[in-house]
C-alpha cells in the first residue's frame, strides 16, 4: 500500500485538490436554476473536480522507461 501511494502520489494529490476545488465551486458558484448537470449537486461537482484533477496531474507524471 505504501509503495503504491509513493508511486502514485501525484495522481492522489491531483484527485484530492480537484475534489476540494469541485466542492468549493459548487458551494460558491453553483447553479442558480438547479438544472445544470455538473454543478446542481455537490457530489457531481466533487466527482467532476476529482476527475479533472486526476487528468491534469497525469500530464505532469514522468514516464518510466524500461531497459531492454
Amino acid at each position: 500500500m505504501i509503495t503504491w501511494l509513493k508511486n502514485n502520489r501525484l495522481s492522489v494529490i491531483g484527485v484530492f485538490i480537484g475534489a476540494v476545488g469541485g466542492y468549493l465551486y459548487w458551494k460558491y458558484v453553483g447553479c442558480q436554476t438547479g438544472t445544470c448537470m455538473i454543478t446542481s449537486k455537490p457530489i457531481n461537482s466533487t466527482l467532476y473536480g476529482s476527475l479533472m484533477g486526476y487528468l491534469i496531474a497525469g500530464v505532469f507524471k514522468k514516464e518510466v522507461k524500461k531497459a531492454d
